[in-house]
């Protein structure tokens, strides 16, 4: 891999891939896991490996350019064009790997014009930082602008027979530069899924065999149109309610009962982000600087509380609608559109201990619910 060897490129590279992999150790804590959940934290996992796995390419992009940018205002995370570039070179990778010599070839000719020229061959580093960057482009499942769908749990509901299932996809918000999961719990009314899925006794077809997870929508005649409706509904504009509304407009067929948002950032880091002066000030006086970060995350949800049935009549009929809760007695909750939300923060022992002992932890923090990580540990709501 060729990176920048120190400065603050490498620091940032380095500091928000450590944030990932503590948020990756505290989501797959077994004390964490409950069985019945149908939205295991451990959900979110192959999304932040996606996300970790476009930051390593980032980084080895900036071995053959200067064009890098991150949002130091306002996320801490990279800006929108760089994961659009991203996607556009995936597209193009295998083209301009046919067009560079093998990475073998080209360590040979660094070696000979280092031997015949006494200096270093940068022209030469970039066309290998090139073919790194493209090769890892081109096998690694990167964050995407959307990551589409995935069916990942099958059930039935045994109160009125429909097979439901949890949905998962990601997007990446353009304006506020956010990484974001949705996970979905989907009832489904089709005809063809209740027969082929259900049995005469409510309970779910063991003889069907489903390989889990299963790309897209479980259901096939709906599958394309759900990957488009995601495509438009996925910005962090949009509340969890006006999502899960518009769903439940769009397909008569499809019952959304459950609606959670991950979203991730902002983060910030000592030195690089410019996001909260307060924060980013306590930061800078940690010691070690691959410990003064401090990432934080926000957990959405809205649900249905009752369905309205549907009424058919001689000149019209109305398919079944959700009414979605939202906790209008808080204000924080009304804004999001939520039925309720939680706010996390993930930082290193060190850089808690520094924000501690500046005495305003409890203003920082407010009402997150806040992780310490030290070594490969995470110590929850200290």
């Amino acid at each position: 891999m060729i990176t920048p060897s120190d400065g603050p490129v490498a620091q940032y590279f380095s500091t928000v891939k450590t944030a990932l992999s503590g948020l990756e150790v505290y989501l797959s804590d077994p004390d964490r896991a409950d069985p019945g959940n149908p939205f295991p934290p451990a959900i979110l996992t192959p999304f932040l490996r996606r996300f970790a796995a476009s930051l390593q390419c980032w980084e080895n992009r900036i071995g053959f350019t200067e064009h890098f940018r991150i949002s130091r205002a306002e996320s801490g995370f990279p800006v929108f064009q760089n994961v659009l570039e991203l996607e556009k070179d995936r597209n193009t990778a295998e083209g301009r790997l046919a067009a560079i010599p093998d990475a073998q070839v080209l360590r040979t000719e660094m070696a000979d014009f280092i031997l015949r020229h006494r200096a270093f061959p940068e022209a030469l580093q970039a066309r290998m930082a090139e073919r790194i960057y493209l090769e890892a482009v081109s096998a690694g499942e990167i964050f995407s602008p959307v990551v589409l769908p995935e069916t990942v749990h099958v059930g039935v509901n045994p109160k009125n027979r429909r097979p439901y299932y949890v949905v998962v996809w990601g997007a990446f918000d353009g304006t506020q530069t956010l990484p974001m999961v949705y996970i979905a719990l989907i009832e489904d009314s089709s005809d063809a899924l209740v027969n082929m899925l259900v049995r005469d006794d409510g309970t779910l077809d063991p003889s069907v065999q489903i390989p889990l997870p299963v790309g897209g929508l479980l259901n096939p005649q709906l599958a394309a149109r759900f990957d488009d409706f995601v495509t438009r509904n996925s910005g962090y504009a949009l509340t969890p309610a006006t999502i899960a509304a518009n769903l439940d407009t769009d397909f008569p067929t499809l019952h959304p009962k459950q609606l959670r948002r991950f979203v991730l950032g902002p983060f910030y880091s000592a030195g690089i982000t410019e996001n909260n002066d307060r924060i980013t000030g306590i930061l800078s006086k940690v010691r070690k600087p691959e410990d003064a970060w401090l990432l934080t995350w926000t957990q959405q949800e809205v649900f249905s509380r009752v369905e309205r049935p549907a009424e058919r009549g001689f000149f019209s009929s109305t398919p079944a609608r959700q009414e979605f809760y939202i906790d209008t007695a808080n204000l924080e909750a009304t804004r999001m559109g939520v039925s309720a939300y939680e706010k996390h923060a993930l930082v290193p022992h060190e850089a808690y201990q520094a924000l501690y002992a500046s005495g305003e932890a409890a203003a920082i923090f407010g009402d997150y619910k806040v992780h310490v990580i030290s070594g490969n540990q995470v110590i929850s709501e200290v």
